[in-house]
């Protein structure tokens, strides 16, 4: 109820807009199914009534929020609820995709740099070959000089969502 008073006022600051919003008791099959097509792998209790942070996702690294849902949710608790999950979803394709990109485009610099020194992969051992940190440094600065638009892009456009949202 707190956050849909902020939002009617236009207050809703970033760190308000992802907590939680509601104190009241909600159901556990209407929660089950949003968890399941979410794709997330935990569950809260089912006497909960809060919203509740899972563990970090192996592709994207953010933790999946289940949200609560009250039962006598207003319209505009449920906009904001809405603009929350569409968010979460937002940023969780946007960062699986930038992670993934990340591991492809490392393993590929790592092995053009081994090749270049005339090493293999693996060493004798058969452990994994490694860079040294400016090496490492070399990759990092690249990828993030490649990715500046996307990220500018990503960043404006959670910034424009965010005052949407307020403008209620």
């Amino acid at each position: 109820m707190a956050a849909a008073r902020a939002l009617r006022a236009g207050s809703l600051c970033r760190r308000c807009f992802l907590s939680s919003s509601s104190a009241r008791g909600g159901s556990a099959a209407g929660r089950r199914e949003r968890q399941e097509s979410a794709g997330v792998d935990f569950s809260p209790p089912p006497h909960s009534r809060s919203d509740w942070i899972g563990p970090p996702d192996k592709h994207s690294n953010l933790r999946p929020i289940i949200f609560y849902v009250p039962p006598e949710e207003s319209p505009l608790e449920r906009r904001l609820r809405e603009a929350r999950q569409e968010a979460q979803a937002c940023n969780q394709r946007f960062w699986a995709q930038q992670n993934r990109a990340f591991r492809q485009e490392k393993e590929e610099f790592i092995y053009s740099r081994l090749k270049a020194k005339g090493l293999e992969i693996r060493d004798d051992t058969g452990k994994k070959a490694t860079l040294n940190a400016e090496e490492m440094a070399d990759f990092y600065k690249e990828f993030l000089s490649k990715n500046f638009r996307k990220h500018m892009q990503y960043n404006r456009l959670f910034q424009l969502e965010q005052k949407e949202v307020c403008q209620y």
